[in-house]
């Protein structure tokens, strides 16, 4: 792990698992005693920066680009005009738990925990804890509580 990080020319203290991959590193600053697990993704063609001491997860993928808009046009290698790069940060001592995707363009502060299997497409602030299982939860409690009110109403 450490072997590889200095191969790769990683900053002090950084490990990265087997079938990691960085997507152009020349536009990745990584801060120190960073972690990345197996089979995970960082695309840096848009800019990526991770701060110290953070863990990115197995099979992780954080992305800086999209070509969506370059699908959806008919364009697919036809060129890059229709590629959108945005800058990624992930700030210092997160945790990116397994087989989570990070969007491109997103911010995640300091000290963010994103849970398993989540799809992050939104900056997080420092100390938050996201989890796509968890926004669920939570427009199902708002549902339930518009229906609520919607009965109170009808029964006046």
């Amino acid at each position: 792990d450490r072997e590889r990080a200095v191969v790769l020319g990683l900053p002090l203290g950084c490990r990265i698992r087997e079938n990691a991959k960085i997507l152009n590193p020349e536009k990745f600053v990584c801060g120190n005693n960073v972690w990345i697990g197996e089979g995970a993704i960082l695309d840096a063609q848009g800019g990526l920066e991770i701060g110290d001491y953070s863990q990115i997860g197995l099979y992780v993928m954080v992305w800086s680009h999209s070509s969506h808009y370059q699908a959806l046009g008919s364009q697919t290698g036809k060129g890059k005009g229709k590629i959108m790069y945005k800058k990624t940060s992930i700030g210092k001592n997160c945790f990116i738990a397994g087989h989570s995707v990070i969007a491109a363009g997103v911010t995640l502060g300091n000290k963010v925990v994103v849970l398993p299997g989540s799809f992050v497409d939104k900056d997080l602030p420092d100390n938050a804890v996201y989890g796509t299982n968890l926004e669920i939860k939570n427009l199902y409690s708002k549902i339930e509580a518009l229906e609520s009110e919607i009965e109170k109403l009808k029964n006046r």
